[in-house]
Order: structure tokens, then C-alpha cells, then sequence
């Protein structure tokens, strides 16, 4: 295909309301992609959009047409051909002013192109008018083939002066006659061929209206057929586009089951995270359980540790009384010891003595 985008945006497409001329009426649920397409093969610019498979402008671009923004953010159109009024709707005025440029710009191009179609179709048809016509506005004359009278009048008195000799004076003469008849035997055959060239001018005249008949009928017939190669080629496009969303929808039908794949593994991962904390929940609460026991058992514990504490101590003091109580007795023992020492060294002193 010849036909191209040239230029893209997104924007909410209204249609005004058949019925009211009033009212505006939304052609699309959300924005929607409005592009510029540029035929090289029949220079025409025309805008697109689609909603899906389905074409809701399609508007051709003509030197007469005229975008006004109504609003910041708002634009509309006048397109005679589709009988209705086309309304964009932008997301900001930016956008807007983008728009109505590309359009001022392609109405222009479109006007250019109107023009030299025009140029063409004209010097197409001037070159044959003018071949006929200029055949006939210069038909040959014996004036222009033999000269005018007085360009012939030297000859003719150069012909009829007399000479001494008569032989020679009756050739010019014969000559001459002969010429004259030549001559008007090339007018006749020139005067039959002007009113040949003048029936075939009146032929051509005529034929050139005809012509014209036709070719309004050609035109007709090609703006017919141009606006049945349009919406074929929408058709096309549309198929296209079709396929392009199909496509569009089928990658992201796959991204879509990749990343549910994903989540799906990503929750088995949260599930088992989940169970794993309920488990550790479950030994967090049986080793609290424990703790408190433990902590309980403790304070048993500590508490039996101070009353061993208390009962060590007790019998610490009461060791540390036996032990006094014990060195006090091994002195009275070393004493009592002593004095046997000494009873027995005086019995033995006794003894020696008796």
C-alpha cells in the first residue's frame, strides 16, 4: 500500500448527533489513537482512527475543510463528504495546538496537490485543441506559396516585353500559362483542403465538448472509484489493524499467563512462607509455653536456692560453732595432755626415787 501514517496522537472521538446537529456524541469509550495518512500514489491526506476493528473516522482532507478549537482542549471538523461533524477531545492544549498545525499543514498540501491535478488535467487537454486549432488558423494560399501580386508584377512585365525575336517571346508566354494552371490547380487543392481542416474543426469542436462530457464522467467515475479504493484500502488497513491488535493482544495475552505463571509461583512461595511462619508461630508459642515454665521452674529454683542459701549459711554458722566449740575442747585436751605429761613425769621421778 501506498498510504502511510504520518503523524499519531491520542485523543476521545465524538461525532455530532445526526438527529440534533447539537449534541455531541462519543464514538470511543477511552482515547483512542487519530493518525494522519498520506497517499503518495494519489496525494491525498486523509484521518484515521479505529476503536478496535472498527473505523470510526475517516475523514479525507480537502482545501476547504477548516479545524476550529472550540475549548482548551477541544477540537472539531466539518467533513461534507461523510455528512458529519468529527470532535477530539485531548488530554491537554498541547496536544490540541500539535493537531490543528498538522492539519493547517496537510490542508495546504492538499490544496498544492488539488492545484497541479488541475495543471495536469488542463495542459492534457489544451495540446490537442491547440493542434487543430492551429492547423486551421494558417491555411495555405497561393499568396503564401507564390507571393503577393506585386512580388509577382516584375515577372509578368519581364515576360510581356517584346523581343526582336519572335521564337523567343512565345515560350515565356506558354510558360507562364502553364505556371497560372499549376497554380490554380494547387489553389483548388488548397480550398478543398481548408474545408476539410474547416469540417474538421467544427468536428473537433464538437468532439471537445463530448470530450468534456466524458471526461466530467471519467472524473466522476474515478472520484467513485477513488472513494471505493478508500474504503477498500480502510478495509485493508482495518485488517491490518486487526492484525496488528490481534498480534498486540496475543503478546500481551502471553505476558499476561508469563506473569500469572509468576504470581501463581509467587503465592506458592507466600503459602509456603506462610506455613512456615504458622510454624514457627506454633514453636514460637510452645517454646514460650516452655519459657513461662521454665521462668516458673526458676523461681522455684531461685527459690529453693535461697532457702539452701539460708540453710548453707545456718549450717556454715553452726560448723563455725563446732569448730570453736571443738577448738576450745582439743585446748582444754591439749591441757588436760599436758598435765598428764606432767602427772606422769612426776610418777616416773617417783618412781626413780623410791
Amino acid at each position: 500500500m501506498g498510504e502511510q501514517p504520518i503523524f499519531s496522537t491520542r485523543a476521545h472521538v465524538f461525532q455530532i448527533d445526526p438527529n440534533t446537529k447539537k449534541n455531541w456524541v462519543p464514538t470511543s469509550k477511552h482515547a483512542v489513537t487519530v493518525s494522519y495518512f498520506y497517499d503518495s500514489t494519489r496525494n491525498v491526506y486523509r484521518i484515521i482512527s479505529l476503536d478496535g476493528s472498527k473505523a470510526i473516522i475517516n475523514s479525507t482532507i480537502t482545501p476547504n475543510m477548516t479545524f476550529t478549537k472550540t475549548s482548551q482542549k477541544f477540537g472539531q471538523w466539518a467533513d461534507s463528504r461523510a455528512n458529519t461533524v468529527y470532535g477530539l477531545g485531548f488530554s491537554s492544549e498541547h496536544h490540541l495546538s500539535k493537531f490543528a498545525e498538522k492539519f493547517q499543514e496537510f490542508k495546504e498540501a492538499a490544496r498544492l496537490a488539488k492545484e497541479k491535478s488541475q495543471e495536469k488535467m488542463e495542459l492534457t487537454s489544451t495540446p490537442s485543441q491547440e493542434s487543430a486549432g492551429g492547423d486551421l488558423q494558417s491555411p495555405l494560399t497561393p499568396e503564401s506559396i507564390n507571393g503577393t501580386d506585386d512580388e509577382r508584377t516584375p515577372d509578368m512585365t519581364q515576360n510581356s516585353e517584346p523581343r526582336p525575336e519572335p521564337t523567343q517571346n512565345a515560350l515565356p508566354f506558354s510558360h507562364s500559362s502553364a505556371i497560372s494552371k499549376h497554380w490554380e490547380a494547387e489553389l483548388a487543392t488548397l480550398k478543398g483542403n481548408n474545408a476539410k481542416l474547416t469540417a474538421a474543426l467544427l468536428e473537433s469542436t464538437a468532439n471537445v465538448k463530448q470530450w468534456k462530457q466524458q471526461l466530467a464522467a471519467y472524473q466522476e467515475e474515478a472520484e467513485r472509484l477513488h472513494k471505493r479504493v478508500t474504503e477498500l484500502e480502510c478495509v485493508s488497513s482495518q485488517a491490518n489493524a486487526v492484525h496488528t491488535h490481534k498480534t498486540e493482544l496475543n503478546q500481551t495475552i502471553q505476558e499476561l499467563e508469563e506473569t500469572l505463571k509468576v504470581k501463581e509461583e509467587e503465592i506458592e512461595r507466600l503459602k509456603q512462607e506462610i506455613d512456615n511462619a504458622r510454624e514457627l508461630q506454633e514453636q514460637r508459642d510452645s517454646l514460650t509455653q516452655k519459657l513461662q515454665e521454665v521462668e516458673i521452674r526458676n523461681k522455684d529454683l531461685e527459690g529453693q536456692l535461697s532457702d539452701l542459701e539460708q540453710r548453707l549459711e545456718k549450717s556454715q554458722n553452726e560448723q563455725e560453732a563446732f569448730r570453736n566449740n571443738l577448738k576450745t575442747l582439743l585446748e582444754i585436751l591439749d591441757g588436760k595432755i599436758f598435765e598428764l605429761t606432767e602427772l606422769r613425769d612426776n610418777l616416773a621421778k617417783l618412781l626413780e626415787r623410791s
